[in-house]
């Protein structure tokens, strides 16, 4: 899929998980996702991801370090991830200088939630939490899931 227009008017606001998020929501079912689960179900917000990432949760899945606790916890992280992810090209370098996460690893999250002008990127490793500052000068709330909250839909007469 080409990437994704920026959230705009009429379409649903853009949201990047990152991968103990998604692995909170979809394999561990954490009820501090509940918020986040009913705005993407609902078509509330679009979760966007990119194939690094999907390659980045498949490598966890095929680990096997998750544990045995939860023996459907890799087929309903892959079902979530089918129903709900929209998935765009890899991004462009779309982070300045400034914006360059310590976890190397994690940058991939930072640039396309930069590049697709996510409202949100939702994450719960510090080196990412640590640039929430930074980030909202790009308009995009860098935080946790538990912390995050949808916009509320506009009511009836509502100004566009």
């Amino acid at each position: 899929m080409p990437m994704s227009p920026a959230s705009s008017p009429g379409n649903p606001p853009l949201v990047v998980l990152d991968t103990n998020v998604v692995l909170d929501w979809l394999y561990f079912r954490d009820t501090r996702c509940a918020v986040l689960a009913g705005a993407v179900a609902a078509r509330r917000v679009l979760w966007i991801a990119s194939a690094a990432m999907r390659d980045e949760i498949e490598h966890v899945l095929e680990r096997g370090s998750l544990g045995t606790r939860w023996p459907d916890g890799a087929a309903s992280v892959r079902d979530g991830w089918q129903r709900f992810a929209t998935m765009v090209e890899e991004t462009p370098l779309a982070a300045p200088l400034t914006m360059r996460c310590t976890d190397e690893d994690d940058q991939k999250f930072i640039d396309l939630a930069l590049a697709v002008r996510a409202v949100a990127l939702l994450s719960a490793d510090r080196a990412v939490l640590r640039l929430a500052r930074r980030a909202r000068a790009w308009g995009v709330a860098i935080t946790t899931v538990s912390a995050w909250r949808p916009a509320p839909l506009p009511g009836p007469g509502a100004a566009p």
